[in-house]
């Protein structure tokens, strides 16, 4: 009994069947919704580029809209969570100096 190896996968693609970089249009997309309007459009505009850099068989490019895509989305994110805590921060002064101003008046 001789046992054969099975035989490759088909070759599809311009790089023989290797996956596509991930293209992070979730991240742009969440982070577009909830965080920053403006860092995540940009993230979506790189996202939206990698499958079609990776169709047309230019890998570097891919990976470089990958990359980029990936970091406006973490630069949204941050942005987001930074104009949050100041929006809080205000709030709570406002809040504070608004009730010592009423107890004063009593």
């Amino acid at each position: 009994m001789t046992y054969n190896a099975p035989p490759p996968p088909p070759s599809s693609g311009p790089y023989g069947g290797a996956t596509p970089p991930p293209n992070n249009l979730v991240w742009a997309i969440l982070t577009t919704l909830f965080c920053c309007l403006p860092l995540g459009v940009v993230s979506i505009v790189y996202a939206a580029q990698v499958n079609g850099k990776f169709a047309a068989g230019d890998l570097a490019g891919a990976q470089e809209s990958s990359r980029k895509a990936k970091q406006w989305a973490i630069w949204s994110a941050v942005v987001g969570v930074v104009v949050i805590v100041i929006y809080i921060i205000v709030v709570v002064i406002a809040a504070m100096s608004g009730t010592s101003t009423s107890t004063s008046s009593l």
